[in-house]
């Protein structure tokens, strides 16, 4: 039998090859995007007191109301966005899924998506799967922003969505306001969708403000703004997200969602809602923790050859490797495995074209105080 592959492009995603080399390397990891510490004690009490008392069943597939009701009141308070819990959210499981359904009830045969590149690799596929076509528009480098104009250039007739991630991930770049209605001006008076990927949504340092689509009102009704729990509470394997989109979308988002997942893990999104309503506190404090831990990240780093770029946010750092070698990024994660013991991930990886000069890697900061200090002690060498 003669099995036709609908990816092509697609084979072993990089994370699993680096995780894999780290493995047999007894390397440190800071490839893998997720932290190694525990979420909140009370999640993670109010999750087995969800499973004890019963709460083991399908719930709707849209999402416990209770938990809807706190993504709804969520998104006024911190984005002035009034929002229908009944109609408007809908719980996934993981932002993943959120992205395929946003993408799969949106685009048909044909239709051209722009992402901007570098990015996350479940774009593409998503796009591909459903007939569509990637249109890829290269962010600026080194500071990774929008040239809102090459975006522009890119819209054709065809152009039925138009991805964005803010902080963005691989480089931590974020929208500022002026992002958000260069946004808004590209897509008024067109049919374009917008889906903003905001999983990364309460990790912004230095006192800037999160720009979510919820905030500018134009964007946000015509917009699927995308969180994930898991990176909020540090607890990435439990794959709880939602997709929060004005009434119509919503209805074709959930067509999809009720044959991907139907109904997210119960007793998570019980114990989700719990810390919610008791400690809406946690998220706010986000943005300092992680700050901590960036800062340590570039203070054990700065008697390196790396070239630390700037991070506004998400717990990721590129490094600029081209005063140690000149060999491409994937062939310098395979060395820096070998050679010192420390995982990361090649930039080019999110790429369709990586530019031909470039030398960066990506490292992940959200680790322990432990773990920080043995992958600088081994990178000390280098």
């Amino acid at each position: 039998m003669i099995i036709e592959t609908k990816l092509p492009k697609v084979g072993t995603t990089i994370f699993t090859v680096m995780s894999q080399l780290a493995s047999s390397h007894k390397a440190v990891n800071l490839g893998q995007g997720f932290p190694d510490f525990d979420g909140p004690q009370a999640l993670r009490d109010a999750l087995v007191e969800a499973m004890a008392s019963g709460l083991n069943q399908y719930v709707p597939a849209s999402g416990l109301p209770a938990l809807r009701q706190q993504i709804a009141r969520k998104s006024e308070s911190l984005y002035g966005c009034k929002v229908d819990a009944d109609t408007d959210v809908t719980v996934t499981s993981g932002a993943t899924e959120a992205i395929f359904c946003a993408i799969a009830c949106s685009v048909r045969r044909g239709d051209e998506v722009i992402v901007l590149d570098p990015c996350y690799d479940c774009y593409e596929p998503a796009i591909e799967l459903n007939g569509g076509v990637a249109v890829h528009v290269p962010l600026h480098a080194p500071a990774f922003s929008v040239d809102w104009q090459r975006v522009r250039d890119a819209i054709t007739p065809r152009t039925r969505m138009l991805i964005v991630n803010t902080p963005h991930n691989p480089s931590g770049s974020v929208f500022d306001a002026a992002d958000l209605e260069a946004l808004a001006d590209i897509t008024r008076d067109t049919n374009i969708l917008v889906l903003s990927d905001e999983v990364y949504e309460h990790i912004v340092f230095d006192g800037l403000a999160h720009q979510s689509a919820l905030r500018h009102a134009e964007l946000a009704a015509r917009s699927f703004v995308i969180s994930s729990f898991g990176k909020t509470y540090h607890c990435t394997g439990w794959k709880v997200g939602y997709c929060v989109a004005p009434r119509a979308l919503s209805a074709e988002f959930r067509k999809v969602h009720q044959y991907v997942t139907f109904c997210t893990f119960s007793p998570a999104q019980a114990a989700f809602a719990r810390i919610l309503e008791d400690d809406p506190g946690h998220y706010l404090q986000l943005p300092a923790f992680y700050q901590a831990r960036r800062e340590q990240f570039r203070q054990l780093r700065a008697d390196t050859r790396f070239k630390l770029l700037p991070v506004a946010g998400a717990y990721f750092q590129l490094v600029d490797y081209s005063a140690i070698s000149d060999k491409d990024d994937l062939g310098f994660c395979e060395w820096l495995v070998a050679n010192a013991g420390v995982a990361a991930i090649p930039v080019s990886a999110f790429y369709e074209t990586p530019p031909a000069d470039m030398r960066l890697v990506r490292f992940c900061f959200a680790k322990s105080d432990q773990v920080l200090a043995a992958a600088a002690e081994r990178r000390r060498k280098l």
